[in-house]
């Protein structure tokens, strides 16, 4: 699969526009009654124009449907009627978002909010009042007014959004280290595996079923290279679907000639993107363990695993510690 075609299918941005419904007019009206000439006013008010509501939905991924479909609009509110009827609301609709949609005004570039749970509802744009009819300007002074009010305009805005994959865990390493092998073995999903640089083009999520505790979400995105920062590679474009993450596990290549150097690109590249990122809690895990005969050392504050995805050694002790870590940062969340 092509990087043009892969991007294709995991559509991570996109802009749309809504507008909601305006108000419908308030309406002038008389009665009509037999022996009363220009009885007196009972023209209704105008229905309130439709909102426009995000709502999460868990079966969708991607934002590949607004590629497609980009402008929605409410329904206005009907107007006034005769005898105080007051018109229908404009019907509401609701776009469907994946869970982990940030929403920013595109114009003025605040955060509108976010989706974060299946059915949550988000309102984007709100319908325009109805306006009044003149039955609500009759006074002792006015007893027969001619006067009556418009719809509002409902709000119109062009949204931003940003989908932020949902994890605990991401999987942060330089190309071909081995994370979609890693996450196969551990979550086991599905994602492509090869013997060549760049295998993965999007980024993978899969569960744990944790047999002792919780289970837990992981996210391996496409592999970090030196200069990520600048636009080079394709890393940097899905670096956003970690930063919601509690834990990182940087993956390291025990094949590598200059472990040490490696990690240290790893983290200049993370702290370039976003400093919080490194202020992350995370956990080291060395790789294919079982291409060499020593393993390479580091001197680092981080827990080591050593680990052979592909062999399924050390998994169950790089498990343990992930667990740990886990249990030990939502203790400190609550």
């Amino acid at each position: 699969m092509s990087e043009k075609s892969a991007k294709k299918m995991f559509v991570d941005l996109a802009k749309i526009y809504v507008k909601a419904g305006r108000g419908g007019d308030g309406m002038i009206h008389f009665r009509r009654e037999k022996y009363v000439p220009r009885g007196g006013p009972d023209g209704g008010d105008g229905g309130k124009g439709g909102d426009v509501y995000l709502i999460g939905d868990r079966s969708l991924k991607t934002l590949l449907d607004f590629k497609y479909k980009r402008h929605y609009v409410a329904e206005d509110g009907k107007n006034g009627g005769p005898s105080k009827k007051t018109g229908r609301n404009g019907k509401n609709i609701y776009i469907r978002v994946p869970i982990g949609t940030v929403v920013y005004d595109e114009e003025s570039g605040k955060i509108i909010g976010e989706v974060l749970e299946h059915n949550q509802k988000l309102l984007v744009a709100r319908g325009g009042k109805g306006g009044r009819g003149n039955a609500r300007f009759a006074t002792p002074e006015n007893r027969a007014p001619r006067v009556r009010e418009e719809g509002e305009p409902g709000e119109e805005k062009t949204l931003r959004l940003e989908l932020k994959l949902i994890a605990d865990v991401g999987l942060i390493g330089f190309p071909n280290t081995g994370k979609s092998t890693l996450l196969n073995k551990i979550a086991g999903t599905s994602a492509k595996t090869a013997e060549y640089p760049f295998t993965t083009l999007t980024p993978n999520l899969g569960i744990y079923r944790d047999e002792i505790g919780p289970s837990f979400a992981l996210v391996d995105v496409p592999g970090i290279i030196e200069g990520a920062h600048e636009g080079r590679g394709m890393g940097l474009d899905f670096l956003r679907h970690i930063e919601r993450t509690k834990l990182l596990i940087i993956l390291l290549d025990a094949t590598s000639k200059n472990i040490k150097g490696d990690y240290n690109k790893l983290m200049n590249e993370l702290k370039l993107y976003n400093e919080n990122m490194v202020q992350k809690e995370r956990i080291i895990a060395i790789n294919k363990i079982d291409l060499v005969k020593d393993y390479p050392r580091l001197n680092v504050e981080e827990d080591v695993y050593y680990i052979s995805a592909l062999k399924g050694w050390g998994i169950d002790e790089l498990m343990g510690g992930i667990r740990k870590c886990l249990q030990r940062i939502n203790q400190e969340i609550q």
